[in-house]
């Protein structure tokens, strides 16, 4: 019995090793893309508003269809096919831009690279659940996000370097077909080799009617994070304008702090499974002191801010899908992750759009609120925490 634990472990490990390579190669290719769409609209003649509402646009229906998506995987039990068909949407807008001349055929490309997330999100997030219920949660999420950091490190520098030694946006996408091919092609052996991930959990769970109380706590809470933590672009956009750093700084610095997301997260995600609620509580706690160094600190404190954020988004993308699966019956996960994450994508549009305003009146007042609306999940998490506990155990309400 031993034996086939060790061996079943082995396999989950495996997996997930297998799906962290796809998240590699994926985020290589579309994080690469993204580092410069911003300044390829302008090129084909986009205005500002035009830029701000695909952007927001893409993040928005992406986040909206994983409810869609997330309740179809659970219902067909289909994990893979939506995992290939969002994934070939995902990887393959990137290197199609190269083919386009204006700016709204760019735009709908742009958008379906977020809806082809959107759409094989959950999935993906269901199935190595299945393996975290061997390895732990944490551990299996954070070496995820860790291999997915790594290849959003990657992808801008190598596109930074196409345009630094042949230059133009055409061929900086182009050359983003390579790691598009080999993400699918992880993928392709991924499911070759596990056609069915839901074997590596060690026992069925059964179906419930409704999500549990402490479901909708951590979603709450996870909304808040995401209404107070500020996009990256608002954040640059305060670094240049404010001139605390220059312009070719800006995109380096991005670049190590998604090093730093990769770094942390299988430590997170080691210490979520040994401490669930010190690391929960202890981490987003850290991460807020973002917003007053990155937004009202000179060039040094602003750096840590910088860093800081980048620790955040691997503390968001390793310890929520983390307690969520915890959670959550594996034949429901898809829907549970996709339902959070629909959640979560509205309240980032909306605070996106709050402090954007705030910034043009106030960066104290955008500082405030951004920590407030962030501290208001501290409380939540031990509540939600502890409910889940009580639920475990059979307790009353």
């Amino acid at each position: 019995m031993q034996e086939e634990a060790l061996r079943m472990k082995a396999s989950a490990f495996r997996f997930v090793v297998l799906l962290g390579m796809v998240s590699l190669f994926a985020d290589m290719t579309y994080e690469g893309g993204r580092s410069i769409t911003g300044p390829f609209l302008a090129q084909l003649g986009a205005t500002g508003l035009i830029v701000g509402v695909v952007a927001g646009l893409g993040e928005l229906a992406g986040y909206g269809l994983r409810v869609i998506s997330g309740r179809l995987a659970d219902r067909t039990g289909r994990y893979w096919p939506l995992a290939f068909l969002g994934y070939a949407i995902n990887v393959l807008a990137v290197p199609a831009l190269a083919l386009v001349r204006a700016w709204p055929a760019a735009s709908a490309l742009i958008v379906g690279e977020r809806l082809g997330r959107g759409i094989r999100k959950p999935s993906v997030g269901s199935m190595l659940a299945h393996a975290g219920s061997r390895l732990g949660q944490g551990w299996a999420f954070g070496f995820h996000e860790a291999m997915d950091q790594t290849g959003a490190t990657l992808g801008p520098l190598i596109v930074a370097g196409v345009l630094a030694f042949r230059g133009g946006f055409g061929r900086a996408f182009a050359v983003l077909l390579i790691p598009a091919l080999l993400a699918l092609l992880a993928l392709s052996y991924a499911r070759l080799r596990y056609p069915a991930p839901h074997d590596l959990e060690p026992q069925a769970t059964p179906r419930v009617k409704r999500f549990s109380r402490a479901y909708w706590l951590y979603v709450i809470a996870g909304a808040c994070i995401a209404a107070g933590f500020s996009d990256f672009a608002l954040l640059a956009f305060h670094l240049s304008k404010a001139r605390v750093m220059t312009n070719e700084a800006i995109p380096v610095l991005y670049a190590v702090a998604m090093l730093i997301g990769a770094v942390t997260a299988p430590v997170l995600g080691r210490l979520y499974d040994r401490s669930p609620l010190p690391t929960l509580v202890g981490s987003f706690a850290l991460a807020m002191l973002f917003a007053p160094l990155g937004f009202l600190g000179a060039f040094p404190l602003a750096v840590v801010g910088v860093l800081l954020w980048g620790f955040g988004m691997g503390v968001q993308e390793t310890l929520m899908p983390s307690a969520i699966a915890s959670i959550t019956p594996g034949t429901q996960r898809a829907t549970a992750l996709g339902t959070f994450d629909a959640f979560y994508g509205v309240a980032w549009f909306v605070g996106s759009a709050a402090m954007g305003e705030l910034y043009d009146l106030s960066l104290p007042a955008l500082v405030l609120f951004s920590l407030l609306v962030q501290a208001l999940a501290l409380p939540l998490f031990v509540v939600a925490f502890r409910r889940s506990a009580e639920e475990s155990r059979g307790s009353p309400a």
